[in-house]
């Protein structure tokens, strides 16, 4: 299998991961996010262009985050430079199963390291627990819920300047 390697900023490829892993959600039932709501266009609004980081293997991008550096709506009290926020984590269809998304947040976590914050956090809605447990299993801290937006989610954190990580 070929290695993977890792590009910054490329928008389009990974709204390309994220629509393909939402259609593929949708149609076992699971839809996360729809279709529509993750075009280019409407992840920019959130999400800018330099959030992104695309991972690919050959040509072909197969797994895909936005790492933002502040994240008020889930994390009003955070002080300023506490840590980098994960959102919309998605692995290709054609490449789950394969263990991306451990791969996925072991990047994030040396990318925060790199940015010298003690923490990575993220959440996911309570009724995920398939994304729950990835989380857990990864090594990340339950450390809360709060509604945002209209729904439930899990906030958790991974201390990212104490331990090594745990997922190679």
């Amino acid at each position: 299998m070929q290695s993977l390697t890792f590009t910054s900023g490329d928008l389009n490829a990974a709204a390309a991961v994220v629509r393909a892993s939402a259609r593929h959600l949708q149609a076992q039932g699971r839809t996360l996010w729809t279709p529509e709501s993750v075009t280019p266009e409407r992840l920019a609004r959130h999400y800018p262009a330099p959030t992104w980081q695309v991972a690919w293997r050959g040509a072909g991008p197969v797994g895909a985050y936005a790492l933002l550096p502040s994240d008020p709506p889930f994390w009003p009290d955070d002080p300023a430079h506490e840590a980098l926020y994960l959102h919309k984590l998605a692995v290709h269809p054609d490449a789950q199963g394969q263990g991306l998304g451990r791969t996925l947040l072991a990047h994030a976590v040396d990318l925060t390291r790199a940015a010298e914050r003690p923490w990575l956090k993220l959440d996911t809605a309570v009724t995920r627990p398939a994304l729950q447990r990835l989380y857990e299993d990864f090594g990340f801290e339950r450390v809360g819920e709060r509604d945002v937006f209209d729904f439930r989610v899990v906030l958790y954190r991974y201390p990212v300047l104490a331990v090594p990580c745990r997922s190679r």
